[in-house]
Formats: structure tokens, C-alpha cells, sequence
């Protein structure tokens, strides 16, 4: 699957895209017609600890996805969104062997 790694106002490190990227290839098990997704990393400037954001947004023919967390670190909220998306990919291919 083809992942987009975009990073809002700060440089991303190597081993965070290859985390991402490990992260988002194990949710072709899950739902293989899975074109691409794009993955948006945010810092919100506020004080608190919870400050990383993570949107996820996954495109399946016919329709896109969106999940979006806020952790206290960009693994933590990666990991979040792709369970999310699991359950939401998971319904997805049930609805569609339903209809068949």
C-alpha cells in the first residue's frame, strides 16, 4: 500500500515513516482493496502532554476513511488510529460480502 507521510510545520524522522509505514501495511490483512492512505502529523502548541496528532485518512475504491487521535507520542497515536481503521475496514468487508 502506498503510504503519504506529511508533517505539519516540523521534519519528520526516518525511523517514525518506517514505523508508520510497517504500521499502515499490516491493514491490507484486514481489507485488501486498500489503495493508499495518507498519514498527517501535527504538534499542537498548547501545554498539555496529549499534544501529537495523527490523522488518518485511508482511500478504498468508492469511498475514504478518516481517523484522527490525539497521544502523548506520534507511535502511540499511529497505533490508536490503525486499530480504529481496522475496525472500520473490517465492517467495510463485511458490508460488502453481505451484498454479494
Amino acid at each position: 500500500m502506498k503510504v503519504n507521510v506529511h508533517a505539519v510545520n516540523f521534519n519528520v524522522d526516518g525511523k517514525l515513516v518506517d514505523f508508520i509505514q510497517e504500521r499502515m501495511d499490516k491493514l491490507e490483512k484486514y481489507y485488501d482493496r486498500v489503495v493508499s492512505s495518507d498519514v498527517f502529523l501535527k504538534v499542537d502548541n498548547v501545554s498539555e502532554k496529549e499534544n501529537k496528532i495523527v490523522e488518518l485518512k485511508i482511500h478504498v475504491p468508492g469511498d475514504d476513511f478518516i481517523v484522527k487521535k490525539q497521544c502523548k507520542s506520534f507511535e502511540e497515536a499511529v497505533d490508536s488510529c490503525a486499530e480504529s481503521a481496522e475496525r472500520l475496514l473490517m465492517k467495510r468487508k463485511e458490508k460488502i460480502r453481505a451484498h454479494i
